[in-house]
């Protein structure tokens, strides 16, 4: 390495030619191009390659530490269709008395005909049962633009000339934001790698704004609960979605079941027969069967019929596990399993019992949609 120090302008790390393992690493013979990256950023960037990175818990925690004792503007940055998954609960810890806008991320992926205001008061609604108070909520697609306009409206109302830390769960898009941001409303061509796999952003990167201040991409913090944490990259690009969802409806009697791939089975146990509403991504196979069918089922046809996981990925899964729901009627309710999107009910009432990988998230939440 020369003596002065350089970090990737795709990650954040500091770069070094010594070891090709650790983060960071470049050949030395690249280190006289202007805007050299890391070679994982490159293979992220060029092959759609990844290798995994994990954080020390310390260092993290001091990174995220350092929000709190600036005097800034916070983007707390959700992902729409896996809202539950990517909420962090220690935003308001870390945040200090610093303003957090809440910026709800791929809603592209959202059906056409939704009523966008509904999500925004929804996501409000959300957030203060979460224990957040926004000063505001913006909805956005890094992918398209939808909504950046807004949000640098909101942006220069809320920021004052402070350094803005964009803030979030790994995979929610911060770094595609950003990129959105530089690209239509900033100056230069170094954006920051951006993948669908989870730990890109390895440290603080910094991007200076012209009144002295500071945009701050920070290291996506990992939730566990999420499903996207026990698939392979192949299972990943079937269950994350690129396109708008489209909800695919089942008519459903008391006894029968609904696999989602091999990732999560729904037994309806009780119930007036009604519609489940699968709002998951559309390369993901759904499979309706009679309950006392359905262990055999799985047990013939993980890995064949119900995929994912891949036959390679079926032995490091986590063992499936069952938990139990009743929605009485009246209550509008969502079924959400963490990374891998929600099932709606009517307000008919039914009794439920959802078996996912162990430490995945299952629950029920108000209804989005």
């Amino acid at each position: 390495m020369t003596e002065d120090v350089r970090v990737c302008p795709g990650c954040g790390v500091e770069l070094q030619t010594e070891d090709e393992h650790k983060p960071g690493y470049v050949p030395e013979s690249a280190l006289g191009r202007e805007d050299v990256v890391c070679r994982r950023c490159f293979r992220i960037t060029h092959y759609n390659e990844v290798s995994r990175v994990e954080m020390d818990e310390d260092d993290f925690l001091e990174i995220i530490h350092k929000i709190g004792q600036d005097d800034a503007l916070i983007i707390k940055v959700v992902d729409i269709f896996d809202f539950d998954g990517s909420w962090l609960d220690g935003i308001t810890r870390f945040a200090g008395h610093n303003p957090v806008l809440l910026v709800g991320n791929k809603v592209d992926l959202l059906p056409k005909n939704i009523n966008l205001n509904r999500v925004e008061n929804w996501m409000r609604h959300a957030a203060g049962q979460l224990g957040l108070k926004p000063v505001d909520v913006v909805l956005v697609s890094a992918k398209n633009g939808t909504g950046i306009e807004e949000l640098v409206s909101k942006l220069a109302a809320y920021r004052r000339d402070k350094n803005v830390y964009v803030v979030g769960a790994t995979n929610v898009g911060k770094s595609s934001l950003i990129n959105r941001l530089l690209h239509d409303y900033g100056e230069g061509d170094q954006g920051i790698t951006t993948s669908r796999f989870p730990g890109t952003t390895l440290d603080m990167i910094h991007i200076p704004l012209d009144t002295g201040s500071s945009i701050i991409d920070t290291p996506g913090i990992i939730n566990r609960e999420q499903i996207t944490h026990i698939l392979s990259p192949e299972s990943l690009k079937i269950i994350s979605p690129e396109s708008t969802i489209n909800p695919r409806v089942y008519q459903l009697n008391a006894g029968q079941t609904l696999f989602l791939g091999g990732l999560a089975r729904i037994d309806f146990l009780r119930g007036d027969r009604q519609p489940f509403v699968i709002y998951a991504s559309n390369r993901l196979y759904i499979h309706r069967t009679k309950t006392e069918k359905a262990d055999e089922l799985y047990n013939k046809q993980l890995g064949d019929l119900l995929v994912p996981p891949a036959p390679d990925e079926i032995e490091r899964m986590p063992e499936m596990q069952r938990s139990h729901f009743k929605i009485k009627p009246g209550q509008k309710k969502d079924l959400i399993i963490s990374g891998l999107g929600w099932v709606a009910f009517r307000e008919t009432g039914c009794l439920l019992d959802v078996y996912a990988p162990k430490g995945v998230g299952v629950g029920l939440r108000k209804r989005l949609i």
